[in-house]
């Protein structure tokens, strides 16, 4: 995908520097032409010579080395400039037109699009006035990737740590890709639901999430554009999609039914709760010497209600996990709730379902084609399901 691509890597003063090393070096790997630009901050933390020995090519972080013209050659000769890490002082620079050292007369004198991935310690990252600036740089079309949540070397913990290299390259892969989703709106709605009983406790399941993590990962490297409605869970969202956070059942009905209109592609992987505590306590239920009896009520199933509304020009898939008789009750649900294609998994498959990092699933259309895989990663068995889209769609 990024075979013969230009790209330029600029890297600012921060702590964070190391880790373009290993962007670069990641780059390198997925074929990309890659150069580097440097402040002279940045060589406090990492030397010029390390990205020499790994891209092969000088590093400019002079003005005055070298020809005087150089920072235009380079604006010219890049398809992406990326910022990694781009400092409070770089953001401040890029907004306020400054150039003052080698990374900013590149910046300024560059045609091509421009990905940011900041890193500050928490405090500055939420200053009000790197929130300004960052939010100055989206409004001129820069794509940024806001810090990661973590512990910082000053101690403090909180947002501003930069992206790690692997999402950054997935948000380089997802700028180029022209793949077969390429203009296509992706749905994906992912994790568990939580239904409160009072503010202390509530009722879930099992879902990791892994399974719909994956796929808005894969819609997005085939070019998507993709929305994820994701519950709880303990992961990241991929970098380079939509995400919209969401607690419980009814929370996820009403992101999902209101992105569903403009969507050309819905999965719905989420294990969303089928009933809900009809009163919840607004304070925390008191032990008793007695049984607690909750009066549960039954939640708005979205993909019913989604099927219900699907337009000719849209391709609609749901999960079903099952204990038994899976293939009859799949069937069942596929019919019922008008969809093109259901993902079949047990949990009686050894390595299938909740919290794992592998799948087996059956893939049955509405035309009546069944198709069981194999135990895969829950990567693979996503490219699987895309694949298969794909074919009945005649992509």
């Amino acid at each position: 995908m990024l075979a013969g691509r230009k790209i330029i890597v600029c890297v600012s003063g921060s702590i964070a520097a190391y880790k373009s090393a290993f962007l670069v070096r990641l780059l390198m790997k997925e074929g990309a032409e890659v150069k580097v630009v440097m402040t002279s901050a940045a060589s406090k933390f990492i030397t010029p010579l390390t990205f020499f020995h790994l891209t092969g090519k000088p590093v400019f972080d002079d003005l005055w080395a070298g020809e005087w013209t150089e920072h235009v050659h380079l604006g010219r000769w890049a398809d992406l400039l990326v910022i990694a890490p781009a400092t409070a002082n770089t953001l401040a620079n890029m907004c306020s037109g400054a150039c003052n050292n080698a990374l900013a007369a590149v910046y300024l004198s560059a045609n091509c699009p421009v990905l940011v991935a900041p890193a500050m310690d928490a405090d500055m990252f939420q200053h009000q006035t790197v929130t300004r600036n960052i939010s100055a740089l989206k409004a001129e079309g820069i794509s940024v990737i806001n810090g990661n949540e973590g512990a910082h070397a000053s101690g403090l913990t909180g947002p501003g740590r930069m992206a790690e290299p692997e999402e950054i390259l997935g948000w380089i892969q997802a700028h180029f890709s022209k793949g077969p989703l390429s203009g296509k709106k992706v749905l994906i709605s992912a994790g568990p639901t939580r239904e409160a009983i009072d503010p202390v406790r509530f009722i879930s399941n099992h879902s990791s999430g892994k399974m719909g993590l994956e796929l808005a990962r894969e819609a997005r490297n085939l070019g998507a554009e993709v929305t994820l409605v994701l519950g709880p869970v303990n992961l990241p969202a991929p970098t380079g999609v939509k995400t919209i956070p969401v607690k419980s059942a009814l929370e996820m009905f009403t992101a999902c039914i209101a992105e569903y209109p403009t969507t050309h592609i819905a999965i719905m992987a989420a294990a969303v709760a089928d009933y809900s505590p009809a009163h919840p306590s607004t304070e925390k239920i008191k032990k008793k010497t007695t049984d607690l009896n909750l009066e549960l009520t039954k939640t708005q199933d979205i993909l019913l209600t989604m099927g219900q509304n699907k337009a000719k020009n849209q391709f609609l898939a749901g999960f079903a996990l099952e204990t038994e008789n899976g293939l009859e009750n799949a069937r069942g649900k596929l019919s019922k709730k008008n969809l093109d294609l259901i993902v079949l998994n047990s949990l009686q498959n050894q390595g299938a379902g909740f919290g794992y990092d592998t799948n087996q699933v059956t893939l049955i259309d509405k035309n009546g084609g069944e198709s069981a895989l194999p135990l895969l990663s829950k990567t693979e068995t996503a490219r699987e399901i895309f694949l298969k889209i794909i074919h009945d769609l005649e992509l």
